[in-house]
C-alpha cells in the first residue's frame, strides 16, 4: 500500500514564561492511502496539536512530516497553505462554515479557491448526498447544528481531498444526530476513496475505522487494527 501519511520522531513543545511544554514526544507512524484511522486519548494527550502537524497547520519543533511525498517542515507558511488546498480536506467540531454564505456558497468555496468548473452544480449534488439540497439557499444561522455539520462534510469533499482530517466532528452533536452525520461521512469517504483520519474521544466512533492509534501524555500508547480493517 502506498503511504500517504509519514510521521518521523515528530515533537512539539511550547515555550511558555521560561518553561519548556511538551506536548508531543517523538511520535512515529504512517498512514496508507484510502485507510480510515482514529487518534483517540484523553482530553490535553496532545490530539489535536497532532491533528495541526499532521495537516500542515501547524510546524513541529523536531522531526518530520511527510504528507502526499511532501516533507512539510522544508515549507514556508505560504507553501503549507498551498499543499492544503491541493491535498487536504478538514471537519470541525464548531462547523466552521462562513456566516455570510449560504449552504451552497459554503460547499462552492474550495472548488473556487482550485478555480473549478460547473462548480455550482457539483456542490448541489454534494448538498443533495447530504439530504440538504432543499436547504441549499440557507444560512448557518438558519441551519440545526446537525444540517450545519452535513453542509461541512460536503464542502470537505467537494474539492476531492486526498486526505481528510476530522476533529470531533460528532463533538457538538446529539447521539441521533452523530449517527447521521457518522453514516455520512463514511458512505462519502467510501464512494470518494480519501484517506480519513478522525480525532475523537467517542470510542464507538474510533471502532469503526480500520485502525486506532491512542495517544497519552503525548506519546503513542498503541496503534492497533481494528475488526473493520
Amino acid at each position: 500500500m502506498e503511504t500517504i501519511l509519514n510521521i518521523r520522531n515528530v515533537s512539539k513543545i511550547y515555550q511558555s514564561a521560561g518553561q519548556s511544554l511538551t506536548v508531543l514526544d517523538n511520535i512515529n507512524f504512517n498512514i496508507e492511502k484510502g485507510s480510515t484511522v482514529a487518534i483517540t486519548g484523553p482530553s490535553g494527550s496532545g490530539k489535536t496539536t497532532l491533528l495541526g502537524l499532521c495537516a500542515g497547520l501547524d510546524q513541529a519543533s523536531t522531526g518530520s512530516v511527510e504528507l502526499h511525498g511532501i516533507a512539510l517542515e522544508a515549507l514556508n507558511e505560504d507553501e503549507r497553505a498551498a499543499v492544503r488546498n491541493q491535498y487536504v480536506g478538514f471537519i470541525f467540531q464548531n462547523f466552521q462554515l462562513l456566516p455570510t454564505l449560504t449552504a451552497l456558497e459554503n460547499v462552492m468555496v474550495p472548488l473556487e479557491l482550485r478555480g473549478a468548473k460547473n462548480i455550482r452544480d457539483h456542490a448541489m449534488d454534494l448538498l443533495d448526498k447530504v439530504g440538504l439540497a432543499g436547504r441549499s439557499h440557507h444560512y448557518p444561522v438558519q441551519l440545526s447544528g446537525g444540517e450545519q455539520q452535513r453542509v461541512s462534510l460536503a464542502r470537505a469533499f467537494s474539492s476531492k481531498p486526498a486526505i481528510l482530517f476530522a476533529d470531533e466532528p460528532t463533538g457538538n452533536l446529539d447521539a441521533e444526530t452523530s449517527e447521521k452525520v457518522i453514516r455520512l461521512l463514511f458512505d462519502l469517504n467510501k464512494d470518494a476513496g480519501t484517506t480519513l483520519v478522525i480525532v475523537t474521544h467517542d470510542l464507538d466512533l474510533a471502532a469503526r475505522t480500520g485502525r486506532i492509534i491512542k495517544i497519552k501524555g503525548g506519546t503513542v500508547l498503541s496503534d492497533e487494527k481494528t475488526n473493520d480493517a
